[in-house]
């Protein structure tokens, strides 16, 4: 299937395939990294609180010149304030400078203390439902809650208490973490997928790879554009590439459509090269569900 340029979310709002991701972008480069992104026609961009970038993202937002209301902008509530949500929400709001968020995103379903230890005092599904309260009574200032890092364990956990059905899910997709149950269970159930280190984190060994440079050299693009392309061309699923390098934020927004059989040529390295860019045992709560992980 076609690579797509946006995708509907089950509150009915249309959420650009393509974002620029703030992950490990620092203060003084993610500013104009974001000018640059909106400048050259991305219209999704992501950061989150852990990142500790909020305000110079927001800064790059106004620089952009372009209107608030063509961006669709994503941030994650810490894990370490689970306990406070509704302090968290005001304290991102305040961070980006802006009057609402189109997404906010349970950052881990592991909540932690502010000694980054796991905190098991602490219900992710309770602070869920602190979400749920806050979309339901702020829908000037939340357009769409939903989760990152969730499992198809922790999923049907979630969807037998939740009562609003997460829009989105942002877990780890590239060629050698294809977590195609999750992303079927997903489109299930109607939560948009968002892909993250597509990839595979910096000097990731599939920008080398041989079906990557192959199917680059086929289409006259760079092994990035197919690594992102790949995750574009899934039905459901948009895709946050990370950059602070303005050749390069232009350069990854080229989007090509892909063939079924690149796609499974593709899909098929996982076997071969199997790794996660980021694994969930760093939170202290284990491999929350992961079965690659257990």
């Amino acid at each position: 299937m076609p690579a797509s340029k946006s995708v509907k979310l089950n509150t009915g709002a249309e959420m650009p395939t393509l974002g620029l991701g703030t992950w490990k972008s620092k203060p003084g480069a993610v500013e104009t990294a974001v000018e640059v992104a909106l400048k050259n026609g991305y219209r999704h961009i992501d950061t989150a609180t852990a990142y500790e970038n909020e305000k110079e993202v927001g800064e790059g937002l106004k620089a952009s010149g372009v209107p608030r209301e063509d961006i669709f902008l994503v941030t994650k509530l810490n894990n370490i304030d689970h306990k406070i949500p509704g302090e968290a929400l005001e304290y991102s709001l305040n961070a980006l400078d802006t009057p609402y968020l189109d997404l906010w995103l349970m950052h881990w379903p592991a909540p932690m203390t502010r000694e980054w230890k796991a905190d098991k005092s602490v219900n992710w599904i309770d602070t869920w439902k602190s979400m749920e309260l806050l979309y339901k009574e702020y829908p000037n200032k939340l357009k769409a809650i939903g989760v990152s890092n969730v499992s198809i364990e922790f999923l049907e956990l979630l969807l037998k208490e939740a009562t609003v059905v997460p829009a989105v899910n942002q877990i780890e997709l590239h060629p050698s973490n294809v977590q195609e149950e999750l992303v079927q269970f997903c489109r299930e159930k109607g939560i948009v997928v968002t892909a993250y280190s597509p990839l595979g984190s910096d000097n990731s060994p599939l920008l080398t790879n041989g079906v990557v440079k192959t199917i680059a050299s086929t289409h006259d693009v760079t092994p990035a554009n197919v690594l992102i392309s790949l995750q574009a061309n899934r039905p459901g699923v948009t895709v946050v590439a990370k950059s602070v390098t303005p050749e390069r934020i232009i350069a990854n927004a080229k989007i090509i459509d892909l063939s079924t059989e690149e796609i499974e040529e593709l899909h098929r390295i996982e076997k071969e090269q199997p790794f996660r860019a980021c694994n969930p045992s760093w939170t202290g709560w284990g491999h929350l569900g992961f079965p690659d992980l257990k």
